[in-house]
């Protein structure tokens, strides 16, 4: 049993903002309210049973929840692996995570999501996975969808491929609507792509590149809002880049349309220019863009448009990124970085309340999933995140294997003390995950 007591609980889904204690057994909340200590029924329970964190002074939320993360399981693993990508997860405050398709063998078949979602029960979080829309991801013939989800895949993408082929996306986004799960998309059309990872502006000019036109995402987004209207599918905008497609998504949102939206925190924070100063690190698909796009999406967070912060944490090794720019892969590492960096640039900057934060980062991808995760109640599950909302950090090293990020070296707001998934703690702040083992 774990005792948390003193904190100051906030809960996403029904605003609840209070200073209160968290008694959990097993992996569900058993009570929570003032002093509970001092209750006759706390007094009847086993004393040495219960393990106590004081949270005075810190912020107790439900679990982080992040809804599109490359753990590289199986096929990539000298980049990232399901252990290593979850305890990445477990530093940034993350509790459950749901990991794209695109490994290798791709999440195709059923093995490949028994596999996956197996070594995920070797971690301390909750690990799910997304199946693949088409065959090897090649976007020329669907999957078959009813067994994908009978073998445990929660929804579907060929993240990293756009699907150009109309007719199947309809096929898609119908079989998703018939099996009850979202259908996302990569929406980076080829043709209007010359080299990938910068944005075709002025960074690409200085860097003699022609790079990644904004309308490779506008025309898709167009297309699968009005397919997502025909069909009455539900349908997650991955990793939005430009004002235009905010706005489309806005719209679709407006006309009744089951359509998502996520956001990265270097989406948010960073533009194009970021590209001079880091260079391949801040080489990522889509593309930073411009600080008219960021301040979109910024805006696009405050009103509701994009509903969801997601990190597409995405792992190289040195060797990779150090490649000259137009042969480095495209990709940031982001899970152990992304609350701080919505405290930093949107709650410090007064953007969104630490609640609104919370809801896109926890209940709202949650909810999207049909994860049973993101609030705090009794009776609910007990994954939370405790955190230092008040000091600062740096940066510097990170439990994943990869270190690609721009914000390597970067002073953020906020810390994480404890992640607690299933009433066990996951991670203590300064304490290596082989200690948690132990």
């Amino acid at each position: 049993m774990l005792y948390i007591k003193n904190g100051l609980c906030i809960d996403p889904k029904t605003g609840m903002r209070k200073i209160c204690d968290i008694l959990t057994e097993g992996d569900r909340i058993l009570k929570m309210g003032v002093n509970l200590e001092e209750t006759e029924e706390f007094g009847k329970l086993p004393r040495h049973e219960i393990q106590t964190i004081d949270a005075e002074g810190y912020i107790v939320a439900p679990g982080l929840v992040d809804v599109h993360v490359h753990f590289r399981d199986p096929g990539f693993t000298k980049k990232e692996d399901i252990l290593t990508g979850a305890a990445s997860a477990a530093a940034g405050g993350f509790t459950s995570v749901v990991m794209m398709a695109n490994t290798k063998p791709a999440a195709d078949n059923a093995d490949t999501i028994h596999y996956m979602l197996e070594k995920g029960k070797d971690t301390l979080i909750r690990v799910y996975a997304c199946g693949a829309v088409t065959r090897n991801l090649e976007g020329k013939e669907l999957t078959d969808m009813e067994t994908l989800r009978e073998a445990g895949a929660i929804g579907f993408t060929d993240d990293g491929k756009p699907l150009m082929d109309e007719s199947l996306v309809i096929q898609a986004m119908e079989k998703c609507k018939k099996l009850g799960v979202p259908v996302s998309f990569h929406e980076e059309d080829p043709a209007f792509i010359q080299e990938s990872g910068v944005n075709a502006g002025e960074t690409a000019k200085a860097m003699g590149l022609s790079g990644a036109d904004r309308q490779a995402e506008i025309s898709l987004i167009e297309r699968d809002i009005k397919l997502a209207l025909q069909t009455g599918a539900c349908v997650n905008i991955q990793h939005i880049s430009t004002k235009e497609g905010v706005e489309l998504v806005r719209r679709a949102k407006a006309e009744g349309a089951d359509i998502h939206a996520e956001a990265t925190p270097h989406h948010f924070t960073l533009t194009e220019k970021a590209v001079e100063k880091y260079g391949t690190l801040a080489k990522m698909n889509p593309p930073l863009r411009t600080e008219e796009d960021r301040a979109a999406i910024i805006e696009g967070l405050q009103d509701g448009t994009i509903d969801l912060i997601a990190t597409d944490h995405a792992p190289h090794t040195k060797e990779e990124k150090a490649k000259p720019f137009t042969e480095a892969p495209s990709g940031i590492i982001g899970l152990e970085t992304a609350l701080a960096l919505g405290i930093t640039e949107l709650v410090e900057k007064k953007k969104l309340t630490m609640e609104e934060l919370l809801s896109k980062m926890a209940w709202n991808p949650a909810r999207l999933y049909g994860i049973d995760a993101g609030y705090l109640a009794e009776g609910g599950p007990a994954d939370m995140v405790i955190f230092d909302a008040d000091c600062n950090q740096t940066f510097w090293k990170f439990l994943s294997k990869a270190s690609n990020t721009p914000f390597a070296g970067r002073t953020c707001r906020s810390e994480i003390e404890y992640t607690i998934c299933a009433g066990r703690v996951a991670y203590i702040k300064n304490m290596s995950m082989s200690a948690l083992d132990d």
